[in-house]
């Protein structure tokens, strides 16, 4: 089986409804490749030529039929979405599960996507978690490619969505200080053109890459350049007392933003999220999408979406 035979084999999305998961699902069957999607709930609508197989990572054993047959996979979960209490616990566990029916199943490759920060950072819980679960998944007798990101910046996006409500409804904030952090964030395009390109070339198998767009800014910056697309005006004054605990639900009253979410969202913005090597770009050279564009791409789709959601009586 040549590269590009290998590429068409169907491979499983676990997290298939999920910000990135759904992108990527269309991604994969605009290229001709066949996807199985795994859900914990079958009534969620995929195109129709997607396979859907039901499974909760947290059950080992229902994971066991999903994965057979599967050559590659993508691993997109993470237990963030639920209670924030344990949520640590619970992506350990289904890391573990996944990889032992994974390995049940023959899977020759995986490709998970988590977070930039380095070990000796003091990570949060959220981005520790992260490589936690990167490590888990490496541990596994299939290939693992593991791409780290910083801010995503698309629709339906979580720091996307808590930017977007910050410069919407503040036109003063009082921040913390951690509105001065340098983040290398990424646009939601970029994200999964690396992510098909990975599958689509087998050089990156077993290999972890830092991705992230064009320009390093910090949260403040990409504050203020937010609301110049929009046109608006804000104003940004730093203090030093606001806790990440406090800033979470601060947060919460301004931004639809759940504290479970907002919380290790916001933890994690005292680590310094860049890129420390560039290497992706000697195999994918894809042309990266600036800030400003990457803005304009999210409130276009989020207008779309609005004019085709069902009116509610």
């Amino acid at each position: 089986m040549d590269q590009s035979e290998k590429a068409k084999a169907k491979v499983l999305i676990t997290g298939a409804t999920g910000f990135i998961g759904r992108r990527l699902v269309d991604a994969l069957v605009a290229e001709g490749i066949p996807v199985r999607c795994l859900v914990r709930k079958s009534e969620v609508p995929f195109p129709p030529q997607v396979e859907v197989a039901q499974g909760d990572l947290l059950q080992r054993n229902s994971l066991i039929a999903p994965l057979r047959g599967i050559e590659t996979a993508y691993y997109l979960v993470h237990a963030m979405a639920g209670e924030r209490a344990g949520f640590e616990r619970r992506d350990r566990q289904a890391a573990e599960n996944f990889v032992a029916a994974a390995e049940m199943q023959g899977v020759k490759r995986v490709i998970y996507l988590g977070g930039l920060g380095q070990e000796g950072d003091q990570l949060s819980e959220h981005l520790a978690s992260r490589l936690e679960v990167a490590r888990i998944l490496q541990s596994g007798a299939f290939q693992t490619t593991y791409l780290r990101a910083a801010v995503i910046i698309g629709a339906g996006g979580a720091s996307f969505e808590m930017i977007r409500y910050l410069v919407e409804r503040l036109p003063v904030m009082i921040t913390p200080r951690w509105v001065s952090t340098r983040c290398q964030f990424i646009a939601v395009q970029d994200v999964i053109a690396y992510l098909v390109g990975c599958l689509k070339d087998e050089r990156t198998a077993g290999r972890t890459y830092d991705i992230g767009g064009p320009e390093l800014l910090s949260y403040r910056e990409m504050m203020e350049r937010f609301a110049e697309v929009e046109q608006k005006y804000i104003k940004i004054i730093p203090v030093p007392f606001l806790t990440p605990k406090l800033s979470s639900y601060w947060v919460w009253l301004i931004t639809p933003v759940k504290p479970s979410i907002s919380m290790p969202l916001i933890e994690g913005l005292g680590n310094e999220v860049i890129c420390h090597d560039q290497e992706i770009r000697n195999i994918l050279p894809i042309p990266l999408t600036g800030f400003e564009e990457a803005v304009r791409m999210a409130l276009e789709e989020e207008a779309r979406n609005s004019q085709s959601a069902p009116v509610k009586e």
